[in-house]
């Protein structure tokens, strides 16, 4: 990593390094993402991207190393201290509460202490919360706050849906729209294509395309075609570690990133 990045970098992991037993899953990984970009992360099946992800949201603790957003610390903190400070993660699973309306999921997220992303259990919500969202839904400002977050990411039309119906697309949406509701400088997108056909793919592809004016983006993504559509930066994790990192015609040029990941072939 450059001084003149280290310095400017909106968010920076530096030498993050993680061990489960003799295995180091991390492997003192250095990376940076500055303000208004998106910077994808890809790698193959076991290169650690999951174990990085958790550790910049919080799950886990690292080893050795520091992850700093806007000058802020955040490796000692829990993650609702990280959502506090700037950081949204969308899981790699969709995670919203199916049993409620659109509307309700956004209204509980907006309200949520620092917009909190809520995270849904798949078994509904306990009764006491219905009550709470009864009560949040005359709140003019919720109201129109979690309106507009439902238009930002496609879901205008579906506020009465229970979110549980929706497309597997839509809920996608809607998680993105849980994660928005806390203002994050970085948003966290883990998978967001996962499961989807080309059609929501496209779609979702240019829903992170219009967020990146308003925060940074760290793209976890197997779907290269998303990744050389939306990235400013790439970085390779392999074994654990930062192959490399640049742009998208160097990543898609880069013989080593052929060799491991992209294959032989072209990617369009």
């Amino acid at each position: 990593m450059s001084a003149t990045t280290a310095t400017t970098a909106l968010f920076q992991v530096q030498g993050l390094v993680k061990h489960f037993g003799a295995l180091r899953a991390t492997d003192d990984v250095s990376l940076a993402v500055n303000a208004g970009e998106i910077h994808a992360l890809i790698g193959p099946n076991g290169a650690g991207k999951s174990t990085l992800v958790n550790l910049i949201s919080g799950l886990h603790a690292p080893d050795a190393g520091r992850i700093t957003l806007d000058g802020v610390d955040l490796t000692p903190l829990p993650m609702h201290a990280r959502v506090r400070a700037g950081l949204s993660r969308c899981f790699q699973i969709t995670s919203i509460f199916p049993k409620v309306t659109v509307l309700d999921n956004l209204l509980l997220a907006v309200q949520s202490s620092g917009g909190r992303h809520p995270g849904g259990s798949g078994r509904g919500l306990p009764r006491v919360l219905h009550t709470l969202l009864a009560d949040r839904a005359r709140d003019d400002a919720l109201h129109a706050q979690a309106v507009s977050l439902a238009e930002r990411v496609g879901l205008g039309g579906r506020l009465e849906r229970l979110a549980g119906t929706l497309p597997h697309g839509a809920q996608r949406q809607l998680d993105v729209a849980l994660a928005l509701a806390a203002e994050p400088k970085l948003l966290l997108l883990d998978e967001p294509m996962a499961g989807m056909g080309p059609e929501d793919s496209e779609r979702m592809t240019a829903l992170i395309q219009t967020l990146k004016q308003d925060m940074a983006i760290l793209l976890i993504e197997h779907d290269m075609k998303a990744v050389f559509a939306l990235a400013d930066r790439i970085s390779v994790l392999v074994y654990g570690k930062v192959l490399t990192s640049g742009s998208v015609d160097e990543i898609r040029g880069n013989p080593q990133v052929q060799a491991v990941y992209l294959g032989t072939e072209d990617v369009a």
